[in-house]
């Protein structure tokens, strides 16, 4: 029987309207966030790749339930932002709470939804997109521990420095001399310990930034770490630490940061002291190849755990091995960022019992 031409018509328009659908189902199911549609009675009738992997359920588990059964979120029952957007015809955007996988585990998430209207107007269901917000919220927990550690150590050492300048104040002749020495090197320790957390502070705030500017200029190694060995070579007396520099061939002058640079080396030779023990050594060595200026910082301390070697030069990454230890995971994160900035590379070696070494690769001019 010959097709007319309003059939046609109409066959034209289902197929147009198919390959409509299926476009959308395609977009859908690539997007890289979770999105699962409801009808009218918040019955699940789609759900995407990306939703089985963050619920854990796969698209024939979820269709036909519930959108509770399978979300079991905090906002699942009184408060749904699906029945939320459906009853007001108002989408729900940015709403941060948190589901339940398959397994029981409470993924944190932020979600928007929006009711689904056909070509009339008529409510025919809802739509929900979420995405897992867990690395952003251990993120955020990081930062508020940062900001408690940095306040409590903070306070720490103001107080203690407070406390000692009263007592200067309140002495009345010269006659307690040797305890004015001893309470003066108190005050100028804890300086330094202040000095150390704000450095690190500082250096944090500007690489959250990307304010990481250098100030580019001739600069000569064999002069810096010449004095760095020396003005540790106190500290190392008080621990019992041997403090070996090993630079026999003279380094070329490269253009670079001198006080970044500086920075770099004294928090790896302040990481080399702090989890070395009495009686060990530390070698700072340094030589050239073809490309790089190469300095290396080794000693032979506690290690690293394998488990934290991938993450050494996190943001806010503390090792197993840190407990006790001065410092806010902030000093390798910046050795990184300066390293880089200049063009270099920086790489860790460790066993654990048996020390770590840091070498630093600045580019020659």
């Amino acid at each position: 029987m010959p097709t007319t031409g309003k059939n046609a018509a109409k066959v034209e328009a289902s197929e147009r309207d198919a390959q409509t659908l299926n476009f959308y189902k395609f977009v859908i199911n690539s997007l890289p966030t979770a999105v699962f549609t409801v009808d009218a009675n918040l019955k699940i009738t789609g759900f995407n790749p990306w939703a089985e992997k963050v619920t854990g359920y796969s698209a024939v588990e979820a269709l036909g339930n519930y959108c509770g059964d399978i979300l079991r979120g905090g906002m699942c029952n009184a408060n749904c932002p699906l029945r939320t957007a459906l009853k007001g015809n108002n989408p729900v955007s940015l709403l941060a709470t948190y589901i339940r996988n398959k397994q029981g585990e409470m993924i944190p998430v932020r979600l928007n939804t929006a009711g689904l209207f056909d070509g009339k107007d008529n409510l025919v269901g809802g739509v929900e997109s979420f995405n897992d917000i867990s690395v952003l919220k251990a993120y955020e927990r990081e930062k508020d521990n940062l900001i408690s550690i940095f306040a409590h150590d903070m306070k720490s050492s103001l107080t203690i420095i407070g406390g000692f300048v009263l007592r200067l104040i309140r002495m009345k002749s010269s006659a307690e001399g040797t305890k004015q020495k001893k309470y003066l090197r108190i005050v100028k320790e804890e300086a330094g310990k202040l000095e150390f957390l704000v450095n690190d502070f500082l250096e944090f705030s500007r690489l959250q930034l990307g304010k990481l500017q250098l100030n580019i200029c001739p600069t000569l190694l064999d002069k810096q770490l010449m004095e760095l060995y020396e003005v540790y070579q106190d500290k190392a007396r008080k621990n019992d630490i041997s403090l070996l520099l090993d630079n026999a061939e003279e380094l070329p002058i490269i253009n670079a940061d001198e006080n970044r640079l500086r920075r770099v080396f004294t928090n790896l030779l302040d990481n080399a002291f702090k989890f070395s023990s009495r009686g060990g050594t530390i070698t700072i060595s340094t030589h050239e190849d073809d490309q790089s200026v190469v300095i290396k910082i080794a000693d032979q301390g506690a290690g690293i755990d394998p488990r934290d070697l991938p993450y050494i030069f996190e943001i806010f990454h503390r090792g197993k091995n840190t407990e006790g230890k001065q410092g806010l995971g902030l000093g390798l994160a910046g050795v990184k960022a300066i390293v880089e900035g200049h063009g270099g590379h920086v790489h860790v070696d460790s066993e654990q019992g048996k020390g770590s070494s840091f070498t630093v690769w600045l580019p020659k001019n």
